[in-house]
């Protein structure tokens, strides 16, 4: 999405910077882990373009039926997106409401940023937990999908579960550097 010429560009909240110390401890390996999850979600959606594009050709060429192509492609995005989520959260990328934050005065925008990611963060974190109590439900009920191929469900809950996990460790990591910040600017 482009800006019309007249509007200033809004300033973007920065990732949150490599200080020392436990939080910066914690920056550090989420930085680390964040890439590792987006390499395996770079992997994941280019194998479900590969097993759909497979499907169509050998539905069109050869006739053949395939049962597990959508399973397969959806778990792949289903893995893609939620592990995207924190390295997404790091970098600030999710929609935020830009028309509020160029209104409010900066002392009043961090209040909002620190009231957003708290709530944020309590959303997420029950909905981690609650995806981590279905993936215990699907493992130990040995869940599996409504078709002839069958896969078992503990592989999108677990992926679901993971992504949300690390999504509330990136939240627990910014909204602890508001308040330790703050302490830090005080000094």
């Amino acid at each position: 999405m482009t800006r019309p010429p007249d509007l200033p560009e809004l300033p973007r909240p920065e990732p949150l910077p490599h200080t020392g110390g436990l939080l910066g401890a914690g920056d550090r390996l989420m930085l680390w882990v964040n890439h590792a999850a987006l390499f395996c979600g770079m992997l994941a959606l280019l194998a479900s373009a590969l097993i759909l594009t497979y499907s169509v050709a050998s539905r069109y060429f050869f006739k053949a039926n395939t049962d597990w192509q959508d399973e397969g492609a959806v778990f792949c995005i289903v893995g893609a997106v939620f592990l995207a989520g924190a390295w997404v959260q790091a970098q600030r990328g999710h929609v935020g409401i830009e028309a509020l934050a160029s209104v409010l005065s900066p002392r009043v925008n961090r209040v909002r940023m620190v009231i957003v990611d708290v709530l944020t963060l309590a959303f997420c974190a029950f909905f981690a937990w609650k995806s981590w109590t279905l993936f215990h439900e699907a493992w130990v009920d040995k869940m599996t999908t409504s078709s002839t191929f069958a896969p078992p469900l503990t592989i999108p809950y677990g992926l679901m579960a993971l992504g949300m996990t690390l999504l509330v460790a990136q939240l627990v990591l910014q909204t602890t550097a508001h308040f330790v910040g703050r302490k830090a600017g005080r000094r």
